[in-house]
């Protein structure tokens, strides 16, 4: 998806991952002639063509786990730098290149916001001291994709710059904007010291139009993949939801709109300090943040109530790639769960195109019209 956002005005020079699943699905929409599917740990630098302007790299945040007692990337041994895990070998990869000259000019980082507080900051540093380590200026946002389409997703972005690169002064900030720097960001910015703090750059990204689309915009009456629920399945996710939740479908109901609520199911103790399994739903016009359906994640379920008209069923795959802000071009696997985990496991589109558009091509001094090119 980092790939859809920059556009076809880029030329993406390599991608990897390590799902066959999830390559089928690139090369379906992009082609597979610069696609390695495999562990990143088994990639080198001789595949990886001259000096790119963009590398994007999106990694789970267990993997930052592996950090231990590291206290520097750019320092690590040999025996470090070839731990398992995704960010390691990947930013392995990145201090090679920078020793062959080559290194990119922007590196793009994305995680999930609990990098920020993870072992309580020390993952959030070790980041920073990796990036600052290897000369980049560097900084971090916290983008919600609710400002561009109808989902809560809130994602940490670090978005750096090689040394040799000049940053002109709009793009800076003298201080963080609530918008786009967390109280938990700003702390942790706090804590860092010696390169790592100042080689920190505070972003200025302009703020984006009111979003236009909602929830209830990209629900399909006759969804592929997915059913809608009878009339029974309708009645047992009802009465999985506490009085609260009811009363907002009440709610809903009285209203006599067409109302779309997103529905995840939780493990929640009740009163007597039993574990029960609650439905809850939300009627704000936005869904909840997609998850893998992996690992016991729920699925996000939807509600659509018009009157006294009640339905249910599973949210399409279809509807979950909109809600990454993927065109309906988009070509999804036909499995249901493989095609609602390639959305889930994404990025939003829209908010790779505004890091794209706000930082990285105005100071790189590039346009969506030129062969720029990328690593992802």
């Amino acid at each position: 998806m980092a790939r859809a956002g920059f556009g076809d005005g880029w030329r993406c020079a390599f991608a990897n991952d390590f799902s066959e699943m999830k390559a089928r699905a690139y090369a379906a929409n992009w082609g597979d002639d610069h696609f390695v599917c495999g562990d990143v740990s088994r990639v080198t630098t001789d595949e990886l063509e001259g000096r790119s302007d963009v590398t994007w790299a999106s990694f789970p945040c267990q993997d930052l786990s592996l950090a231990g007692k590291y206290r520097g990337l750019g320092e690590a041994s040999a025996e470090i730098m070839t731990r398992s895990g995704t960010f390691w070998p990947f930013w392995n990869l990145m201090v090679q290149l920078r020793n062959e000259g080559r290194g990119p000019r922007v590196i793009v980082l994305e995680n999930v916001t609990g990098a920020i507080t993870s072992r309580e900051g020390r993952d959030f540093e070790v980041i920073c001291d990796a990036l600052s380590g290897a000369g980049y200026q560097y900084g971090a946002v916290v983008i919600d994709a609710k400002h561009f389409v109808p989902q809560s997703r809130p994602r940490l972005f670090f978005v750096a710059f090689a040394e040799d690169v000049e940053i002109p002064d709009q793009y800076i900030r003298l201080s963080a904007d609530n918008l786009w720097h967390t109280p938990a960001l700003c702390a942790a910015q706090a804590g860092l010291k010696g390169k790592a703090k100042a080689q920190w750059l505070w972003w200025h990204l302009a703020r984006p139009p009111a979003r236009n689309l909602g929830f209830a915009d990209i629900i399909e009456e006759k969804p592929l993949h997915c059913r809608w629920h009878s009339k029974a399945e309708t009645e047992r996710l009802l009465a999985m939801m506490t009085p609260l939740h009811l009363a907002k479908v009440e709610q809903a109901s009285a209203s006599g709109e067409r109302r779309v609520g997103g529905v995840y199911k939780r493990t929640r103790i009740d009163d007597e300090g039993v574990k029960r399994q609650r439905a809850e739903v939300r009627f704000d016009n936005i869904a909840g943040c997609l998850r893998t359906p992996a690992g016991g994640s729920s699925r996000q379920a939807i509600i659509v109530v018009e009157g006294s008209s009640i339905r249910s069923r599973l949210l399409s795959p279809r509807e979950a790639a909109r809600l990454m802000g993927l065109d309906d071009s988009y070509i999804l696997p036909d499995r249901y769960n493989d095609a609602y985990h390639v959305a889930g496991d994404g990025v939003c589109v829209p908010v790779v195109r505004y890091i794209a558009s706000q930082i990285v091509e105005p100071i790189l001094g590039v346009g969506t019209g030129n062969d720029n090119a990328m690593a992802a």
